[in-house]
């Protein structure tokens, strides 16, 4: 088991590949959504991944200020493999990326669009809703914040 973080310039092509699969497996295939996956936010990214066993089990990218949002960094693509499912995986992987933004980017704000009924898994870290619910591709959401305290 082996947590990894690397820029887009330092992924491998087949790190590459096993990040584009796993999110196109859970948030194309597995949850019935036909929504533009490649949306060029990568290559300015930070890629964080698990792997165990030579697979990505967990996955997020971690977005600078400046980037998806203007005043705040931001997580985005949050997954965990089914098969890797309710083993703390996600939120380690939260935790280990908010304590980054905080100490080696110095952030003290972070904002995410969350899939509605995840609104209290990341309310658990310290976000909350600052807006009302709303459907992007198909999907429920809500924007959250979460600012150091």
């Amino acid at each position: 088991m082996q947590w990894i973080m690397k820029t887009f310039q330092e992924l491998t092509n087949e790190e590459l590949y096993g990040i584009l699969k796993v999110r196109v497996d859970v948030f194309v295939v597995e949850q019935k959504c036909a929504y533009p996956e490649i949306d060029n936010y990568d290559q300015f990214s930070l890629h964080y991944f698990l792997k165990i066993d030579n697979e990505i089990a967990a996955y997020a990218r971690i977005l600078p200020k400046g980037t998806k949002y203007k005043e705040e960094a931001s997580i985005g693509r949050v997954l965990v493999v089914e098969k890797y499912r309710h083993k703390g995986y996600a939120r380690e992987l939260l935790n280990q990326i908010i304590t980054f933004v905080r100490e080696e980017w110095k952030e003290q704000r972070i904002k995410i669009q969350a899939q509605q009924y995840l609104k209290s898994f990341y309310a658990s870290f310290g976000f909350h809703a600052v807006s009302v619910g709303y459907i992007e591709d198909g999907i429920p959401h809500i924007d959250m914040n979460w600012i150091c305290r």
